[in-house]
C-alpha cells in the first residue's frame, strides 16, 4: 500500500511539473514544450502502460509520433498493419536511385506544414514539369494547350466557385449558412446547370476527379467548395500545376518522408501488427488487441482512413454518431496510377509536356514524372481501372498506343512498366482520397474529428485544411499529438 502511495504520489508531482512547463513554454506549432521537464512528466507510471498508442504509419502517425517524441515523450508505439510505411505514400525504385511515386505526390502553394516537415528532416524539392501544351483526346479529334505559361483570364465558372466558398469553412462545412441546400448538389449538377462547353466540362472533369477521386456527379458541392476554401478560396491552387498544389515534388519521393520520420523513430514503430480490437476505449487504460499481443495505453491515436476503422472491433461499440460516420464514409476511390519508363523524356523537345486527357478511354491524365535532371523519361498516369486490362504486358502496349497517337512512335518503346491498383495492394487502403457524396457531410460531418473517450481521430480526412491531402496528414497528425500530451496532464492524479 505504501509503495501504491508512493507512485501514485510521483505521477502526481510529474504531472504538476508538466502543467507549469506548459504554462511557462510558447506552443510553436502546438509543439514545442519544456524538453526534458515534459519527458520526466510524461513517464509511464504503471509498469506496461504507455501514454499514447498510435494506430497506422503514414504521415500522420509518423508526424504524431515524431512530436511526441520533440516534446520530450517516448512512452508511446506506433502500430502499422502493413509490412512498410508510408500509407498512401509509395515510392516505384526504378533503379539508379530514380523512383516514381505510386501514392500522393504533389505539394504546393500555401501548404506550409510539409514543406516545414521536409526542411526539417533535408528532404530537397523541385518544380513539377509542366511547360509546354498539354492534349485532350476526345473521340478522334486532339486539342492542345499551352498550360506551361497560362495567362488565360480566369473564368466566369472559377469565379464562382471561389466566391461561393468563401462561404463554406473548411474546418466545419456543414456549419455554412447555405449547407442544407449546397450539399443536396453534386458538383456534376452544378456544373452542368452553367451551360459550359464539352471540353471545358471534360477539363473540370477531370480535374476535380483528380482531386477527389470520384467523377463531379459523385461528389457534393458543399464538400467540394470546403476544399476550394482550404485552399485560400481559390480553385487555381487547389487544381492547377503553376501557382498551385501540384508545383512541387519531393526529391526521393514522397514516401521518404515517412521512412525517415520511422527510421528515426526505431523501435517505436512495430511493422505487420494491425489492431483488431480496442477495448476500454471509455476507460483510463484502453487495450489494443494486436497479432503482436495486446498493447495497454493511456491515450489512443487513430491516425485511419475513417473507412477502416470499420476493420477494427470497439468494445464498448462506439457511440451511434462515430459508428455511422465510419459505416458510411464513401470508400470507393482506390485510384490506379501507371508508370511508362522511357530513355528520355522524349516529348519535351517537341513542346509538349506529357500531360494528355482522353475523354472516352482507359487514360485519364498522364504527365512527366521524370527526375529532377530529366536523365530518363518518366511518363506517369491516373487510369480508370475498369477500363485498362490487369494483364501487365496489355496494359503496357493499350497505354502506349495512347501515348503513341499524342507523343509519336518512341512512346511505342518504354524500358519499363509498372501498375499499381491501390484497390488491390493489399486490404489496408480502401480508397486515397475523399470522395463525399451529396447528403453525407451535414448529416454525418459533426462526428469526425471530436475525440471519444480515449481516442483520438487523426488522418488528413480529419485536417481543417488541405484536407485528403499530404499536407491535410501532417496538420493532423500534429494537431492529434498536442491532443494527446492536453489530455494526458488533464488526467486526475
Amino acid at each position: 500500500m505504501d509503495s501504491d502511495n508512493n507512485e501514485l504520489s510521483l505521477s502526481a508531482r510529474q504531472r504538476r511539473r508538466l502543467l507549469q512547463a506548459l504554462g511557462s513554454a510558447t506552443l510553436m506549432g502546438g509543439m514545442a514544450l519544456s524538453g526534458r521537464v515534459a519527458a520526466q512528466a510524461l513517464q509511464a507510471s504503471q509498469e506496461n502502460v504507455l501514454d499514447v498508442a498510435i494506430i497506422g504509419a503514414g504521415l500522420a502517425g509518423l508526424t504524431a509520433a515524431r512530436d511526441l517524441q520533440r516534446a520530450g515523450s517516448n512512452s508511446f508505439v506506433v502500430l502499422e498493419a502493413r509490412d512498410r510505411v508510408g500509407g498512401r505514400t509509395y515510392n516505384h525504385d526504378l533503379g539508379n536511385g530514380v523512383i516514381s511515386e505510386a501514392g500522393g505526390q504533389w505539394i504546393g502553394t500555401g501548404q506550409t506544414a510539409i514543406y516545414d516537415l521536409a526542411r526539417e528532416l533535408d528532404v530537397e524539392t523541385f518544380p513539377t514539369y509542366y511547360q509546354g501544351k498539354n492534349v485532350y483526346l476526345v473521340g478522334g479529334a486532339k486539342y492542345e494547350q499551352d498550360l506551361g505559361n497560362d495567362e488565360t483570364p480566369r473564368s466566369a465558372i472559377v469565379e464562382k466557385l471561389n466566391e461561393m466558398a468563401r462561404r463554406v469553412p473548411s474546418r466545419e462545412p456543414w456549419t455554412a449558412v447555405d449547407a442544407g441546400s449546397l450539399d443536396e448538389v453534386s458538383v456534376g449538377q452544378w456544373l452542368a446547370a452553367q451551360g459550359i462547353s464539352n471540353v471545358e466540362r471534360l477539363s473540370f472533369d477531370t480535374s476535380i476527379g483528380l482531386t477527389t477521386g470520384t467523377p463531379p456527379a459523385n461528389l457534393s458541392l458543399l464538400h467540394y467548395l470546403s476544399i476550394i476554401n482550404s485552399a485560400d478560396c481559390s480553385m487555381e491552387k487547389l487544381e492547377r500545376f503553376k501557382g498551385g498544389a501540384q508545383e512541387t515534388r519531393i526529391v526521393g519521393g514522397s514516401q521518404v518522408l515517412s521512412l525517415k520520420m520511422a527510421e528515426a523513430l526505431g523501435d517505436k514503430v512495430r511493422l505487420s501488427c494491425p489492431v483488431q480490437r480496442i477495448v476500454g476505449w471509455d476507460r483510463d487504460i484502453v487495450e489494443l488487441h494486436t497479432h503482436q499481443g495486446i498493447i495497454r495505453a493511456r491515450q489512443i491515436i487513430v491516425a485511419l482512413h475513417p473507412a477502416l476503422c470499420n476493420q477494427i472491433a470497439f468494445d464498448p461499440p462506439l457511440p451511434e454518431g462515430r459508428a455511422q460516420l465510419q459505416k458510411l464514409w464513401p470508400s470507393h476511390a482506390p485510384m490506379r496510377k501507371t508508370v511508362h519508363v522511357y530513355k528520355r523524356p522524349f516529348w519535351r523537345k517537341n513542346g509538349l509536356n506529357g500531360q494528355i486527357t482522353q475523354a472516352d478511354g482507359p487514360l485519364i491524365l498522364s504527365y512527366d514524372n521524370s527526375p529532377p535532371d530529366g536523365s530518363i523519361g518518366v511518363l506517369a498516369a491516373f487510369v480508370r481501372t475498369s477500363q485498362l486490362p490487369h494483364d501487365p504486358i496489355r496494359a503496357q502496349n493499350t497505354l502506349s498506343d495512347i501515348y503513341a497517337q499524342v507523343l509519336g512512335e518512341e512512346a511505342l518503346h518504354p524500358e519499363q512498366f509498372h501498375d499499381y491498383d491501390w484497390g488491390k495492394v493489399d486490404s489496408w487502403t480502401l480508397t486515397c482520397v475523399g470522395s463525399i457524396p451529396p447528403g453525407f457531410l451535414t448529416r454525418w460531418g459533426r462526428y469526425l474529428k471530436p475525440a471519444v473517450g480515449r481516442l483520438i481521430w487523426s488522418g488528413t480526412e480529419t485536417a481543417d485544411i488541405w484536407a485528403s491531402g499530404m499536407e491535410g496528414a501532417v496538420r493532423s497528425g500534429r494537431r492529434a499529438a498536442l491532443e494527446a500530451l492536453q489530455a494526458l496532464i488533464r488526467r486526475p492524479v
